[in-house]
């Protein structure tokens, strides 16, 4: 066994739910959610009992030929509305058309 070897951390219930909502309305061609709320740790919205409430998603999709970087965050900000209200305090944005 390679002792080096990082260990992915399971996914939560809330990044798959976000994971799921971004497939579901953009159908990336690559997707990437990942949980940065061990960095928030005392900041206000951090959730200590499930640990998910900070957010970083990058994705490429062909919804975002043409638009702008403001429409494509609206778009990931709608996809996700549900979950923002409550479940992530916090989103960051990474959104490309392919090829950029």
């Amino acid at each position: 066994m390679d002792t080096h070897a990082k260990e992915t951390p399971a996914k939560g219930p809330v990044a798959t739910e976000i994971e799921s909502c971004l497939r579901l309305a953009l159908n990336p061609s690559h997707l990437l959610v990942i949980n940065d709320s061990e960095k928030h740790r005392g900041d206000g919205g951090y959730d200590a009992q499930g640990g998910e409430s900070h957010f970083t998603v990058e994705l490429v999709s062909t919804a975002f030929i043409g638009t702008s970087r403001v429409a494509r965050q609206r778009m990931v900000n709608d996809a996700l509305k549900d979950l923002l209200v409550d479940k992530v305090h916090a989103l960051s944005i990474r959104a490309l058309a392919p090829g950029e």
